[in-house]
C-alpha cells in the first residue's frame, strides 16, 4: 500500500475528480464499478487520467488539498504534461 493522489475524468476535458488513497488499484476499481456513492457515480467519472505517489499519507493529503484549490487550467496542464491523450491509466496500474 502506498499513499497516492489521483484524478479521474468523465471524458477528455470533462468532469474531474481528485482523491487520495493508500490502495490506488482497489479505489479506482471501486469508482469504475460505482461502488463509491456520491460525486463519481452521479457524474460517471471513471477514467484514471493522473496519479502521483507519496511517501506518507500526510503528504498525499496535503497535495490533494492543494490540487483541489487549483483552477481548472492548471489541472488540465498537469494532466496533459504526463497524459496528453487522456488515456485510461487503470490498466497500467492493475
Amino acid at each position: 500500500m502506498q499513499p497516492c493522489v489521483y484524478m479521474l475524468a468523465s471524458r477528455r476535458n470533462g468532469t474531474l475528480y481528485i482523491g487520495v488513497t493508500s490502495d490506488l488499484v482497489k479505489r479506482v476499481w471501486q469508482h469504475k464499478n460505482d461502488l463509491v456513492e456520491g460525486f463519481t457515480s452521479r457524474h460517471a467519472v471513471h477514467t484514471l487520467i493522473w496519479h502521483e505517489l507519496h511517501e506518507t499519507m500526510e503528504s498525499a493529503i496535503v497535495r490533494e488539498k492543494q490540487l483541489k484549490k487549483w483552477n481548472r487550467a492548471w489541472k488540465l496542464r498537469l494532466i496533459e504534461e504526463s497524459n496528453p491523450e487522456w488515456q485510461d491509466l487503470y490498466e497500467t496500474i492493475a
